[in-house]
């Protein structure tokens, strides 16, 4: 996988120019329960909220389906978090949190709820071939630099049917995406280009039964469940389930030690947005059985997927399963 990355690298180059002279994505945010959110499809009436969507698959899309999905109390419990292959954690305004689903080895009925999207998700993306992009909208300036990057992005603020409104939540919580209307069938694991490697664990390791991360605002807790061989996810405390009442767990977590700096947007609010730089080389903690790995992390341009080896140089191996990336501050 990592070999497609670089091939896809030199083809893509003057794709990344662009984009970066473009200038960057601005998006604004929710905090707690609040209603604003810049980008976001408006609020429907009670005539346009639906249980389910309707039409038919209309559109092809790239390799994976990347959904970008609200985190704040008020979105929980989300829908088809579980059924991702890989699912980022970021830092937004105000020190909250969103997530990245990706979906590659299979599409849910339904993903939700959808927010909006943030200037280092194109970055992020890059490791992709051509993925589609799901969000709620953007900011009208940041429009034309989505429609430059090398994605194939679908919002909803664009009139898309493959989302609808659900009534089992309150706007702007409620936006829900079908996946099978923006692309007829999962791509495969193959399309997963992150560099990722599967296989046994290394030797060392130390043991670990639980481990919290905490952005300024929120906090991600993973707990090691022997009898299910995955780790149980909290957020904010409370259990993490889906709507299907499934408790989320990913078989690996890595806490990514990254650079999250200011960038020069701000939400209505007047939050910064914070830049979480995920090109680059640092270190990082694997979760996998029960144990504990400090490795090396390094992706040297947008258009590669990420290498994590461990102290002796050795590809990190990861366990068969959902990953989720959290990217914490270094």
């Amino acid at each position: 996988m990592r070999q497609m990355a670089r091939t896809r690298c030199g083809a893509m180059t003057a794709a990344l120019l662009t984009v970066a002279a473009a200038g960057s994505l601005a998006t604004g945010c929710s905090s707690g329960s609040s209603a604003t959110d810049d980008g976001r499809a408006p609020a429907p009436s009670r005539s346009q909220v639906q249980t389910a969507p309707t039409q038919s698959p209309s559109s092809t899309a790239g390799p994976v389906l990347a959904v970008k999905i609200d985190n704040v109390s008020a979105a929980r419990p989300q829908t088809g978090l579980d059924a991702a292959d890989v699912v980022y954690a970021e830092q937004v305004e105000g020190g909250l949190s969103r997530l990245m689903a990706i979906y590659a080895s299979k599409l849910p009925s339904a993903v939700g709820p959808v927010r909006s999207a943030r200037e280092s998700d194109l970055e992020l993306l890059r490791q992709f071939d051509r993925p589609t992009l799901a969000f709620s909208g953007a900011q009208h300036k940041l429009l034309p630099v989505i429609a430059k990057a090398p994605v194939h992005a679908v919002s909803a603020d664009e009139g898309s049917t493959a989302y609808y409104r659900s009534a089992s939540k309150v706007a702007p919580h409620n936006l829900f995406l079908h996946p099978k209307q923006l692309m007829h069938s999962a791509p495969g694991a193959a399309a997963l280009t992150t560099g990722f490697h599967f296989g046994a664990a290394p030797a060392g390791g130390s043991a670990e039964t639980s481990r919290t991360v905490r952005f300024p605002a929120a906090s991600f807790t993973f707990a090691w469940s022997a009898s299910k061989h995955r780790w149980l996810v909290s957020m904010d405390g409370t259990p993490t389930v889906t709507t299907d009442g499934n408790r989320v767990a990913p078989a690996t977590v890595v806490v990514q030690y990254v650079k999250v700096r200011n960038s020069k947007y701000h939400d209505v609010l007047g939050n910064n947005t914070p830049y979480t730089e995920t090109v680059g080389s640092g270190t990082a903690k694997v979760l996998r059985d029960g144990k504990v790995y400090d490795v090396d992390w390094k992706r040297p341009t947008a258009g590669d997927g990420t290498d994590f080896t461990t102290t002796d140089g050795a590809p990190m191996n990861f366990a068969k399963g959902q990953v989720w990336v959290v990217f914490a501050k270094a």
